[in-house]
């Protein structure tokens, strides 16, 4: 009996651990959104500072101009290709914190099931812990599931703008 409460408790303690390194993961991930809005900033700040430029120089060659909206279609696209890869990415750490919680509730329940015998303000006590701690755990990502989502979406508001600017320079060009 107390060998399955034993190892009950080492599962409890790896999945934790685990939960720490999904945590770490998310962290990162939220740095690198972080970047990702620095980089959507700057390139609003570059919008801003073309848009600045082509009322100076509106006598200056189209294919100058071309090559400029040619390098920011790039960048439009890359950024469009890291919001898919941080997607999938949060996709999978969501889906491993399920896998890892419904393995929790699991043990848990064995537990509790083996132990009934045992004393049930023990067992309570530590269900009552390790529930707040995968709690936390998930308020945490779900936070950082929004922050992400919140710049996936500012990100494709401001894609959007840049391909409504370009479409109206080449129209503009056009004529």
């Amino acid at each position: 009996m107390s060998c399955t409460i034993e190892k009950a408790l080492a599962d409890a303690k790896a999945l934790v651990e685990r939960l720490r390194d999904h945590d770490d993961a998310a962290e990162s991930l939220i740095e690198q959104t972080t970047a990702l809005n620095k980089r959507v900033e700057a390139m609003k700040q570059y919008q801003e500072e073309i848009q600045e430029l082509n009322e100076v120089a509106r006598h200056r060659p189209r294919s100058t101009l071309v090559m400029g909206i040619q390098q920011e279609n790039r960048q439009i696209r890359e950024l469009q290709q890291e919001n898919k890869e941080l997607r999938t990415s949060l996709e999978e750490h969501q889906s491993a914190l399920e896998l890892i919680m419904s393995k929790y509730r699991e043990q848990m329940f064995r537990l509790l099931m083996a132990s009934k015998k045992d004393d049930p303000g023990i067992i309570l006590k530590l269900k009552e812990q390790h529930s707040k701690e995968l709690q936390a755990h998930i308020d945490q990502i779900t936070e950082m599931a929004a922050v992400m989502k919140k710049a996936i979406e500012i990100d494709e508001q401001q894609g959007c703008k840049e391909q409504e600017r370009i479409f109206q320079l080449e129209v503009s060009f056009k004529l």
